[in-house]
């Protein structure tokens, strides 16, 4: 089984295992507790040491706030769209808020990003899943 770039996108997506597709990312009935692996396939989702795959999404989610909640917010408060007392309540709200409801999607994006640059990785294509130590480099 080959997984494509095209498949890896679609999954990540929609917060699916990167391997095979199964929506085993999330620990059911969770919102926030990611899977340490796939229960279809195996794949290892949450590495013990591996810093990274948290660090990344958190990167990536801060980064998504920044971009499409409080940029557009400082933009109407600038061009007085909106006043600045709603501009600051809005922004710290939603400083907190927006995070929390991209949370899974940036776990999975970050997955998917990494999975775009290495599909080689993937057990489904030959890989370990696990940076640094796939001998099919």
């Amino acid at each position: 089984m080959q997984v494509t770039r095209v498949q890896i996108v679609a999954r990540g997506l929609t917060n699916c295992c990167t391997n095979c597709g199964a929506r085993t990312l999330f620990v059911p009935g969770t919102l926030f507790k990611v899977n340490k692996q796939c229960s279809v396939c195996g794949f290892v989702i949450e590495r013990e040491n591996d810093e990274g795959f948290y660090l990344g999404s958190a990167s990536l989610n801060f980064g998504m706030t920044i971009t499409l909640y409080l940029v557009p917010i400082m933009l109407l408060a600038f061009y007085d769209v909106i006043g600045t007392t709603l501009a600051i309540v809005l922004a710290g709200v939603g400083s907190l808020g927006f995070p929390l409801l991209f949370y899974r999607s940036s776990r999975s994006w970050w997955l998917m990003n990494y999975y775009i640059l290495f599909p080689h990785h993937l057990p489904a294509n030959g890989g370990k899943g696990r940076a640094g130590e796939d001998d099919n480099v």
